[in-house]
């Protein structure tokens, strides 16, 4: 049991996947301008980083590492990805057009989100078996989903501070996902 909290300690804070790996940026400054689409977004990053990692798990061990197909991993990941976006994408359009309107464009570019594929092959090049895959995702999920909804906070923030003109829009994003980024490197002495 210890060794899953160290595992959700160190997948949140110590090794964010977007602070800490800087996977996943560009969703991370293109829906964090608005709370609601921050949280739209982490929400829909959760659900499908976590049944990518169980699905390519699964994929990986019982068909590409028996059949000898390792080498094809990539495009597995890519395809289960992909196929995953494209039912959050349906679902939110169906039931949640608002949501659906303000993700936008970054909605199918969780396709392409290179969080949600890095951590797929996070899990199998440090072996977790499938439990501590799925735990190691979910943390993955919630520390990308954390940072981006204190990102967008603060952006909003930002909005109502007269800030100068050299460092408005993308410069004071970048200057401020810094000082997170730092923020959660106190966490390393951790684990």
């Amino acid at each position: 049991m210890d060794d899953y909290i160290v595992l959700i300690v160190s997948c949140i804070f110590v090794n964010n996947i977007l602070l800490a790996q800087f996977l996943g940026q560009c969703p991370f400054f293109g829906t964090s301008k608005k709370m609601e689409t921050a949280v739209g977004m982490a929400m829909a990053v959760i659900f499908v980083l976590v049944m990518a990692s169980a699905i390519t798990w699964i994929i990986y061990k019982f068909l590409l590492v028996e059949l000898g197909l390792t080498f094809l991993r990539t495009i597995a990941f890519i395809l289960v990805i992909a196929s995953l976006v494209q039912f959050v994408e349906m679902f939110l359009k169906k039931s949640i057009p608002a949501l659906y309107a303000g993700l936008g464009i970054f909605l199918p570019l969780i396709t392409t989100n290179c969080a949600v594929f890095g951590a797929c092959v996070l899990n199998i090049d440090k072996e977790f078996g499938f439990v501590q895959s799925i735990v190691a995702s979910l943390s993955y999920a919630i520390g990308f989903g954390l940072a981006l909804i204190l990102f967008a906070g603060v952006r909003e923030r930002i909005l109502l501070a007269r800030v100068p003109r050299p460092l408005q829009d993308t410069s004071i994003a970048l200057v401020t996902a810094g000082i997170i980024s730092l923020s959660f490197y106190a966490f390393q002495g951790m684990v």
